[in-house]
Parts: structure tokens; sequence; C-alpha cells
């Protein structure tokens, strides 16, 4: 069974390139990560400091490992560009 992640992000005001950027930044971490099937970040069009992250995954639990994984000195860095924490859920396919 797949699992989707959908993660949606605001950026911090003046910061929705940046945000862009390091979400940009993510895919090929996310891509080289044991379980992922595949990884798309969206700009919402009519509102561009907002964002869809989707990914899919053989499980809930790859998902889990490849963010535990995750530099945290990394994630610690890009906290002043979100407006609002990030926001995400499960479905499966």
């Amino acid at each position: 069974m797949t699992i989707t992640r959908l993660n949606y992000s605001t950026a911090a005001t003046g910061k929705a390139d940046e945000l862009h950027a390091f979400l940009i930044s993510l895919v090929p971490y996310i891509s080289r990560s044991p379980g992922r099937q595949s990884c798309v970040v969206l700009r919402k069009s009519d509102a561009p400091d907002q964002f869809c992250v989707i990914e899919k995954w053989d499980s809930i639990e790859a998902h889990k490992a490849s963010i535990a994984a995750f530099p945290k000195d990394k994630i610690a860095a890009a906290m002043p560009l979100f407006g609002a924490p990030p926001t995400g859920d499960y479905y499966e396919n």
C-alpha cells in the first residue's frame, strides 16, 4: 500500500522565495530516502507564500525514519522562514 503525505507550509513575511528554495532543497534528500516513491513541491498560484509538498512513501514508518535522519541543524536554520508551524497528514491510496 502506498502512503501519501501532504505537507502544508506558509512562509514568514518576506521569506516566501527563501522557503521555496529550502523546500526544493529537500527533494534530493527525500529522493535518496529508503521507501520514498516520489516528492513534489507546489507553490500556491494565488498565494505565493503558501506551499504544499506531496510525498509518496511505501509506509508511514519510512517517512518517519526519513524525518528522524534529517540533520536537525538544517531544520533549525529554516524555522525562521516559516510564518506558522507546518502541518501535514497521511493518506492511504
